[in-house]
């Protein structure tokens, strides 16, 4: 339920923080006061779009803030988890500014929401009912929700199996219609795959080769150049007359003369015969090597052949074997996945057919639950009917077949109609109602509906507009009975109605400093029937209308218990 609201600076309430209770509330005072005000700012909390024109002369923002018990709904608990609200104690605190620049900013439980998401929480929260709005309960599009929503948990629990089986049939459907449109570019992807395949495993790659190839292909297009050199160092180092080898073992003998007379001798020594045995070595080497090198033409065409298939399979597929390789591991895998599952369709549709046959089946089993369920819809609601004084009004539940066969709630299409009048045909309620009547209408369907509806505010704004007399009375018995369920707060100038509330706040509009200033207090019992007196008879109050008050409150009070 609401718990407390705070308003400030929305149309002409300046500051306002209303606490209120469980029961049945009504909101009284003169036409003009401010009572549809706080309705108006009640809406905005639950998601209504706004208007700068809300905001009060003078100020460049207004604030609006709601403190509401934390519905028991596992659906809203589901949405809270969707959002990433967290549930702070027992209550949900609802928060939105509007300023003059045209921005909203709305917040739950601190966290900053969206309007849309904000709307979805606020369908949990607050049901507005008014005689001049398009209620949900006259719109054709709802009447199956409502419905099914009076079928109970048991109706609701074969629903949810339905949605999920037909959810599986819809993606399965979806899958194969997909398939089959795609199966041109399907067939393409395939032969492309197995190109590329075939052209990469005929090139037989192995990592490194590349570096190697390249290798092998430098040394062979610079065999002379190469040759020249070997020739050079090794005559250098190994010639007869006074080579660098021989100059070497010359210094090393001399030094080894001396190196007895030195630690540092001997160290120069040492030295330089290492020097001495690594070029010998360096020159016995270059002597092989010279004697193993060949020029081999064609194994040059076939490195440069080997090189360009490498070449032309980087620039298609990757930038070194490596990743034509592992390009290679990819595509092959995608290609068996694509054959295992080429032979799937078949599977597939037959699969669709399956499920669209059980879908059918408990579609059909959800129709005849449903016609059960609007049977009892109809009773009920034609004896709230009666009880409004509407007795020759009729109101049926009529089907229709879904064009496209089936949706998520099944085959039905759910709408409700009225005969206001005798003699009069059915026809769909948004037609039909209209004036006073739309009034017991939107009660006698409230009434019914609100024992399978979640809310935790209702709120009835003049919804008893238009009617008087026992009329009044048993509207004012109406909205009693749903204030036994649901927190609700109802506008009213009927005494009737007023008088069957278990609490009575009195809204008033006062000028001070040439402003106009709206006031809410919270009437005690005498104030009460002050208020109820006036109600009755207008500008002067006598002691006959007071004591007219004090019946309405103790046949309210008796009928209450």
């Amino acid at each position: 339920m609401l718990v407390e609201m705070t308003i400030e600076n929305f149309a002409i309430i300046e500051s306002l923080t209303l606490s209120f209770h469980e029961g049945m509330t009504t909101l009284t005072g003169e036409t003009g006061a401010g009572k549809s005000i706080i309705i108006d700012a009640l809406g905005l909390l639950a998601g209504s779009r706004a208007s700068v024109d809300v905001i009060r002369q003078g100020a460049d923002r207004c604030h609006l803030e709601g403190v509401f018990d934390w519905p028991k709904n596992p659906q809203f608990f589901a949405l809270m988890q969707e959002l990433l609200v967290n549930q702070e104690e027992d209550y949900l605190v609802v928060q939105r500014d509007i300023a003059l620049n045209g921005k909203s900013i709305c917040r739950v439980n601190g966290h900053v929401m969206t309007l849309a998401n904000l709307k979805r929480i606020g369908r949990f929260l607050v049901d507005i009912q008014g005689q001049n709005e398009h209620q949900s309960l006259l719109q054709a599009d709802q009447h199956q929700r409502l419905l099914d929503e009076f079928g109970g948990s048991d109706f609701q629990l074969a629903l949810t199996e339905y949605k999920a089986l037909y959810k599986e049939w819809q993606a399965l459907a979806k899958t194969v219609l997909s398939r089959k449109k795609n199966e041109q570019s399907y067939v393409q992807r395939l032969d492309m795959l197995r190109y590329q395949v075939d052209e990469i495993e005929q090139a037989e790659l192995v990592s490194g080769e590349e570096e190697s190839l390249t290798e092998e292909r430098d040394k062979l297009l610079n065999f002379q150049k190469i040759v020249d050199a070997f020739a050079s160092v090794h005559q250098l180092l190994s010639t007869d007359d006074h080579g660098v080898l021989d100059n070497v073992s010359l210094a090393a003998n001399e030094l080894e003369s001396v190196a007895s007379f030195g630690k540092e001798y001997e160290l120069l020594s040492e030295s330089l015969t290492t020097v001495y045995y690594q070029l010998q070595d360096v020159a016995a080497d270059l002597s092989r090597q010279m004697d193993i090198l060949e020029f081999d033409e064609q194994r040059l065409h076939q490195i440069e052949d080997r090189l360009e298939i490498i070449h032309q399979l980087k620039r298609k597929y990757g930038e070194s074997v490596e990743f034509i390789l592992a390009y290679y591991e990819k595509i092959s895998l995608e290609l068996l996945e694509t054959a295992q599952s080429d032979g799937q369709l078949d599977q597939l549709e037959s699969l669709v057919k399956e499920k669209e046959e059980q879908v059918a089946k408990k579609a059909a089993i959800l129709h005849e639950n449903r016609k059960e369920i609007a049977r009892r819809l109809e009773k009920a609601i034609m004896n709230e009917l009666r009880e409004l004084y509407m007795e020759h009004t009729q109101f049926a539940v009529r089907f229709e077949a879904l064009s496209q066969g089936y949706n998520e709630f099944g085959k039905d299409d759910v709408l409700f109609y009225l005969s206001a009048n005798p003699g009069e045909p059915l026809r769909p309620l948004e037609k039909v109602a209209s004036g006073g009547e739309i009034s017991r209408i939107l009660l006698a369907l409230k009434t019914v509906f609100s024992t399978s509806q979640e809310l935790t505010s209702i709120v009835f704004d003049e919804v008893d507009t238009g009617v008087s007399g026992r009329v009044a009375q048993a509207i004012a018995e109406k909205i009693s009975q749903i204030g036994r369920r649901s927190q609700v707060l109802c506008i009213t100038h009927l005494p009737q109605v007023a008088a069957f509330a278990d609490f009575q706040y009195f809204i008033s509009k006062t000028v001070q400093n040439n402003r106009t200033k709206t006031t809410v207090v919270e009437l005690t019992k005498e104030e009460r029937v002050e208020e109820i007196a006036r109600m009755l008879a207008g500008a002067e109050v006598t002691t006959l209308t007071k004591e007219h008050a004090k019946e309405l409150l103790r046949l309210a009070q008796k009928s209450n218990r």
